[in-house]
């Protein structure tokens, strides 16, 4: 692990601002402060990003939106957004921490003072998601536990929860025409009765679902126990939680394929159809699939860069996981789309009646497939082991991610003792009882207020257009070109700093106000619209993280001393006691020299001699 941090360095807004705080701090015990860690190796490292970036979002988002944008064609955009705005964004974040060996707060404030609020806002978007998507990994254990069954329940209609509407759906009972409209299938029943236990509207919460609450409780402890030891201990379950996805993954792509079905159901997927790139909304969908599926703007990947080595080569890293990342979900849609077309061929429907996205694909419609194979438990478990897995990394991630800022920020209060296990502990407890909400009978409503609004993609497009503008236009894309020189020993491509400074944030500013001109309320699903109360919750979430980017410029600006446009020179330089490069201005005429001061750690930086 690396060194001990000296406590004075570190990452201060002006001069004065904590100071005095620090003092106290270091007043209040003789205890020295324990060390920040570092990646054991950089396998750890990259096992982590793959672990925050490959998610859910690569199982059930990107294979239906490609099948429902145009199939292949729908890689046209998407490859767009990737190489504009995705892999710049990536390089951006990971370098960053990687340089300045701070977490997503810390850095922002102090490569770029006036945009602190872009560190808050992440963290308080990494909040929001730590209290709604560990809720899907609650699901999917409740769903494990049940498919060790004789007989899975959502295959037949002989549970108590069944009601005499349930009907199991067959070749000879969806061709017939006996069926009323109020007929449901058991694996809907299983999941709105038993499982949810659904009300009819928002207004009725209704009491906690215990055997939920106690599912919800087990991932919470499990996610504890992966982060206390911060990268000590994220760093060695990614090994398992990383990893083991894609064994089921090929598992399940193998079992598809060799289901009749199987080709119908991936020529759906893939099929092309080149009169959808007319469509501006493919386009907002290939956008907001980036955005999501890399973990941009939420600090993440931030904090994990700042555990590297000065040297590492995090050009190189961003390549291989942006590769990765985008292989995965192609080849998710594969084992998909294979077992629908199986399960459309065997009830005698068309794909595009099974064919879902979110819950509803991984909750519905996936395990109706898996009712209709042999050994049905054995495919079962392995999908919703799956699920877990790939929820579960970049559940525990992104807590550590937060645990990484708070405790960066204030090294000198939470590097002591057992303090940083302690706020981990409080940090999670309070967002289980959040959490609880959202296992009621109407806590699915609750649960798609907090995914539509919180982490929203007009929200993450909003954050990459200041972060695009902080490097490229405040910053210096040739400076930050120059730190990042500095740490791998060559230059960046340089399309970087053109992206930097002009194709990302002009392509997610045309993305983002697309995406307000289409907005639309909320729907709840079965014809039931979110009442008043509940957007207005909605905007709060929304707001609750980027209005804290006005906020601290305005916060920042009120407590700088000098007249005003001293204030302004001043907070958009890299803080006083931010690393020497920070500062460097290269020149265009010559060589970009060395940075020989070590930046905010005492971490170990190899001679580069090829450098030029």
């Amino acid at each position: 692990m690396a060194d001990q941090r000296d406590p004075d360095q570190g990452a201060v807004l002006l001069n004065g601002s904590q100071q005095g705080t620090r003092a106290k701090g270091k007043e209040a015990g003789e205890e020295s402060l324990q060390a920040r860690g570092q990646w054991a190796s950089k396998t750890e490292f990259l096992l982590a990003v793959a672990g925050q970036i490959i998610g859910l979002g690569n199982v059930w988002r990107f294979p239906y939106l490609c099948y429902k944008n145009g199939g292949g064609v729908f890689f046209v955009p998407y490859l767009l957004f990737l190489v504009l705005c995705g892999v710049p964004l990536f390089l951006l974040e990971t370098s960053l921490g990687q340089y300045t060996s701070l977490g997503g707060v810390s850095a922002w404030r102090n490569i770029c003072p006036l945009f602190g609020g872009l560190g808050y806002a992440s963290q308080v978007m990494i909040l929001h998601g730590c209290v709604y998507y560990i809720v899907i990994l609650a699901w999917a254990l409740f769903y494990l536990a049940y498919s060790f069954q004789t007989e899975l329940p959502w295959a037949h209609c002989n549970n108590t929860w069944n009601t005499e509407a349930c009907v199991l759906f067959n070749n000879q009972t969806t061709n017939g025409s006996f069926l009323s409209e109020n007929t449901t299938s058991p694996v809907m029943e299983f999941w709105e009765r038993e499982v949810l236990q659904l009300s009819s509207n928002l207004d009725e919460l209704g009491p906690v679902n215990w055997r939920l609450a106690l599912c919800l409780a087990v991932v919470w402890l499990v996610c504890y126990f992966c982060v206390w030891k911060g990268v000590k201990s994220t760093g060695k379950v990614v090994y398992l939680t990383a990893t083991f996805p894609y064994v089921m993954l090929f598992v399940l792509l193998i079992r598809g394929a060799t289901l009749p079905g199987a080709t119908q159901g991936i020529i759906y997927y893939l099929k092309p159809n080149h009169t959808r790139l007319a469509d501006p909304q493919v386009w907002m969908d290939a956008g907001t699939q980036i955005f999501f599926s890399y973990g941009i703007c939420l600090g993440s990947l931030t904090a994990l860069g700042s555990y590297n080595k000065y040297n590492n080569d995090c050009h190189k890293d961003c390549y291989m996981l942006c590769l990765l990342n985008s292989s995965t979900s192609f080849l998710a849609g594969f084992a998909i789309f294979s077992v629908l077309g199986f399960m459309a061929q065997e009830q005698g429907i068309d794909i595009s009646e099974v064919a879902q996205s979110g819950p509803g694909l991984a909750f519905i419609a996936y395990p109706r497939a898996v009712a209709l194979m042999p050994l049905p438990q054995l495919w079962a478990v392995c999908f919703f082991l799956m699920i877990i897995m790939l929820g579960l990394d970049t559940q525990f991630v992104s807590l550590e991610a937060l645990m990484t800022s708070v405790t960066d920020l204030y090294p000198w209060l939470f590097r002591r003792g057992h303090r940083r296990e302690l706020l981990l502990l409080l940090v999670c407890v309070v967002c289980f009882l959040l959490g609880l909400v959202m296992v009621t009978p109407g806590g699915l409503y609750v649960f798609q207020i907090y995914d539509h609004y919180s982490c929203s993609g007009a929200s993450l497009l909003l954050l990459s257009i200041f972060q695009s503008v902080a490097i490229g236009w405040v910053y210096g894309p040739d400076r930050f070109n120059s730190n990042i020189r500095d740490m791998i020993g060559y230059d960046p491509l340089p399309v970087f700093k053109l992206c930097w400074k002009y194709v990302t944030p002009a392509v997610c500013t045309a993305t983002f106000l697309f995406s307000l001109v289409c907005w639309s309320p909320l729907s709840l699903g079965k014809g039931l619209a979110a009442p008043g109360w509940a957007t207005v919750l909605g905007w709060v979430l929304t707001l609750s993280s980027v209005s804290l980017l006005p906020i601290w410029a305005i916060y920042a600006l009120a407590t700088t001393p000098g007249t005003l446009p001293q204030r302004f020179r001043r907070l958009c330089c890299p803080a006083d006691n931010s690393p020497p490069g920070l500062h460097h201005l290269p020149s265009k005429k010559t060589a970009l020299p060395l940075t020989t001061a070590l930046p905010l750690t005492d971490k170990p930086k190899e001679p580069i001699t090829d450098i030029i």
